[in-house]
């Protein structure tokens, strides 16, 4: 992975230079989509076909993109066809949103929950986060039964883990030592 993580690097900087100066928003949802897209095994197995030139690649690629295509994104997709770099997609957008994040201020949050969260829940819980964390957060929820009850969340490098799956084994350690 660290490989892949070095060569998306510039990729993912430049991109990130070009949506600096236009609609950050914009550039952010079309990498995202863009990532979606680099990720299907399908287009992976696409792009790999020796029998396709750089230009059928980029052409196919732009038509799977349902936001609005600038000369400038259409650049990027050709670049990345040329190159044979397709498959950085994925990588190109989490470094994207890496330098996204740090720009703002702000960093993802993934939230893990036994059951799902209203609106409500999920704008008071961010509210809350965001002061012990001490930064704006984006947050993405996933919900994950295993977890009996409670929320795990993800934010970086740091873990908050009020789970009641969580305190069932720290009592197992307790009881066990």
């Amino acid at each position: 992975m660290a490989e892949l993580a070095t060569v998306a690097r510039p990729y993912a900087e430049a991109l990130f230079r070009v949506a600096q100066d236009g609609d950050m928003a914009a550039w952010s949802s079309l990498v995202s989509e863009l990532a979606q897209i680099g990720a299907n095994p399908d287009v992976q197995a696409f792009a790999a076909n020796p029998n396709l030139n750089h230009a059928q690649l980029a052409d196919t690629i732009a038509s799977l993109v349902k936001s609005p295509l600038n000369s400038e994104a259409k650049n990027f997709i050709a670049m990345l066809a040329e190159n044979g770099r397709v498959t950085l997609l994925p990588e190109i957008a989490a470094q994207f949103h890496v330098l996204k994040n740090a720009r703002e201020g702000a960093a993802d949050a993934h939230i893990h929950s036994a059951f799902d969260i209203s609106a409500g829940q999920l704008a008071q819980l961010v509210a809350t986060l965001e002061k012990k964390f001490g930064r704006k957060l984006n947050p993405t929820v996933t919900v994950d039964p295993s977890l009996i009850g409670g929320v795990r969340v993800v934010v970086g490098d740091e873990v908050l883990d009020t789970s009641v799956r969580a305190k069932l084994q720290q009592m197992q350690v307790a009881l066990v030592s």
